[in-house]
């Protein structure tokens, strides 16, 4: 189990009481959870890795064709993150609702099998899939963050998200060996998945606790979650993720683009994502513990400043392979900075009994932000072309990341 030592710190801003080094353990609840996200994971990269393949070689799909599916698959997560935040915190039941968004994911691997060719049927399970990602997330979050103590919910982030990287790292490579020793079989690599993550919902139900809120309103009604957004600090650390969201650019897109500029090999460009993954699960926990002890808003603006090197580096004249490696470890240090620390800043803002919805309020913004980015950056692609994109993303990027390195959540100031 993960040991680190730290200072008491506040809900997000430098630390302060003593000075003394004190050792805390991460809570158990933090680690099995972080289990239960690196199995389910997985289970998932093994079907993402394979899923470009399978439509487009062994079903014949046209590029528009995939391009709808791929949008779905990413985008069908947002609005149900709301979902899943207000039925945990209405009914109290988190690790239900949690359980509820896994099986579902898990299920649909058999789907996959079941729908055959038929690109509808395709469709209707990864929106399943994606639904169940969707509901399982903000409970989930509000797991870690109830599980942990205030001055520490950064490294407990960090301790998950580390978790759960590893299990996207290990994903392409365990659906790569299936597909070696099935010959070839994408069948093989659904059951395979299928099994892995009914291990990850088991892991779920043994292993995690769920945890008692000490105010049990019953009946939440939902304009208690948009209510939330009453509170200037949560509302203006709302906006500003959704803003900073709506100005970065997806992964699929630097990866892409990296392709583009520097004319990397088909055979090569897997591994593109494992170079963003190896760097996240390196950081995630030494950026989480940062983040306690010097402030959780300044590591999550610091993460968009790597973003933006990182797109200087790929639409840059220097090449090469240190261009490429440099520009794949920021972009695993912006996910190092950010996925794990928005959260852990935004938990002290809100009750414990609608911490779920609040968190799943914070992600939506974010992730519809980021599904407007996708079309936009696309858009300006097909227009402009792949350099004069990246310059003007790059360019706007600065300037949302100094306005909210400025104007900033009044409890991450400090």
């Amino acid at each position: 189990m993960y040991l680190a030592s730290s200072r008491a710190a506040d809900s997000g801003g430098p630390a302060t009481g003593s000075t003394a080094l004190r050792w805390r353990r991460v809570s158990g609840n933090v680690v099995a959870l972080g289990l239960v996200s690196l199995v389910t994971d997985i289970s998932s990269e093994m079907v993402t890795a394979i899923l470009p393949l399978y439509l487009v070689l062994g079903l014949g799909l046209n590029p528009l064709q995939f391009g709808l599916l791929d949008g779905l698959y990413a985008g069908a997560t947002a609005v149900l993150r709301l979902v899943g935040g207000y039925a945990a915190d209405r009914w109290h039941r988190l690790k239900t609702v949690a359980g509820v968004g896994y099986g579902l994911s898990a299920i649909c691997k058999l789907g996959l099998i079941l729908a055959g060719s038929s690109v509808a049927g395709i469709g209707a399970v990864l929106a399943v899939d994606r639904a169940g990602k969707g509901i399982r997330t903000a409970p989930r979050d509000a797991l870690i963050s109830l599980s942990s103590k205030p001055e520490t919910l950064g490294r407990s982030f960090g301790v998950h998200r580390a978790l759960d990287t590893a299990g996207a790292f290990l994903g392409p490579l365990v659906a790569m060996g299936v597909l070696w020793v099935s010959l070839g079989d994408y069948g093989s690599v659904f059951v395979t998945s299928f099994c892995i993550a009914c291990f990850g919902v088991l892991l779920l139900v043994v292993a995690v606790r769920d945890k008692v809120r000490t105010h049990r309103a019953s009946g939440i009604p939902l304009r208690a979650m948009f209510a939330l957004l009453g509170g200037r600090s949560f509302r203006r650390m709302c906006g500003w993720a959704a803003l900073l969201g709506l100005v970065t650019i997806t992964d699929s897109f630097v990866y892409l683009a990296l392709q583009r500029r520097w004319d990397i090999s088909s055979t090569l460009f897997p591994l593109l994502p494992l170079g963003t993954t190896g760097v996240f699960l390196l950081l995630a926990v030494p950026l989480g513990r940062i983040a306690d002890r010097f402030g959780r808003w300044r590591v999550f603006v610091g993460g968009h400043l790597a973003l933006v090197i990182c797109l200087v580096l790929v639409c840059g004249p220097v090449g090469g392979p240190l261009s490429i490696i440099g520009a794949l470890a920021l972009h695993g240090i912006f996910y190092a900075a950010t996925d794990g620390v928005l959260p852990a800043a935004a938990g002290p803002l809100l009750p414990e009994d609608l911490r779920a919805s609040g968190l799943a309020l914070l992600q939506t913004g974010q992730a519809l932000a980021r599904m407007a980015s996708a079309v936009l950056f696309g858009l300006a692609w097909t227009l402009w072309d792949l350099g004069p994109s990246l310059v003007v993303t790059a360019g706007l990027l600065v300037v949302v990341t100094i306005a909210a390195a400025v104007v900033k959540p009044w409890e991450a100031r400090g």
